[in-house]
């Protein structure tokens, strides 16, 4: 098995690649995120693309980056994805893992896209009990801060808090522990998947197509200096 990372930035595909390295599943040969081209940031989590490759650095794995424009149709979506997957199967990768947890329509859609293309997906967290799951990786020292929320659901006072015990505690009943229905979204900054930890600051916080974004950026630089801002593209990796 030669893997392929569906990664997004955040908690649950780290601590996905975390468990697929802890138990020897395959070979994991690199990670695979989708990017908004013209914000230069990482599809839904707005994540800068510096943090991204600082990630892929700390986890010492290539990084595959599948440009998007914004707005994005499912179209020209699908149509990327599919020439991404093609790619990879040229290279030998064999299977591709999500950090998918219950959304079985999500799952569905993987599957039903991936089939016959060569490369199968694994859902290595599918089915984990996702408030025992949080607490595991927050116990397990995985570090993350909030970069997305939907304030719909959730404070908005919650934007750029750390992944923690008080933050798990601050979640009104009904969100997920794990954000698992897009709830929020998260950037990784350390934890068992990196050799060593991100340094990370957070700065301007803005709202747009109905979602709260706090930038995070590495501490070599400040805010958001190079002008840019979170968007929100119509599809991404899951978190």
């Amino acid at each position: 098995m030669k893997i392929l990372v569906s990664w997004s930035s955040g908690k649950d595909s780290a601590w996905m690649l975390h468990v697929l390295r802890r138990d020897r599943i395959g070979e994991v040969g690199g990670l695979l995120t989708s990017i908004n081209v013209d914000a230069g940031r990482v599809s839904m989590h707005g994540v800068r693309e510096d943090v991204l490759r600082a990630q892929a650095a700390a986890a010492d794995l290539p990084l595959i980056t599948v440009p998007l424009p914004y707005p994005c149709s499912n179209e020209i979506y699908e149509q990327r994805m599919q020439a991404a997957v093609a790619a990879a199967v040229a290279e030998g990768y064999t299977h591709v893992a999500f950090g998918d947890l219950f959304l079985e329509d999500v799952r569905q859609y993987r599957e039903d896209r991936l089939a016959k293309t060569g490369l199968k997906p694994i859902f290595p967290l599918w089915g984990l009990d996702t408030s025992e799951l949080a607490l595991e990786m927050i116990r397990s020292g995985l570090r993350a801060r909030v970069a997305c929320l939907d304030p719909r659901v959730m404070p908005r006072e919650l934007i750029g808090s750390p992944f923690d015990g008080l933050f798990l505690e601050s979640l009104p009943d009904g969100v997920d522990r794990c954000g698992e229905r897009g709830e929020f979204h998260t950037c990784v900054t350390a934890g068992p998947m990196f050799a060593s930890p991100l340094s990370v600051e957070t700065g301007q916080v803005v709202e747009r197509d109905g979602f709260v974004f706090g930038d995070i950026a590495l501490t070599s630089r400040n805010g958001l200096r190079d002008g840019t801002e979170p968007t929100k593209p119509t599809k991404s990796t899951k978190d």
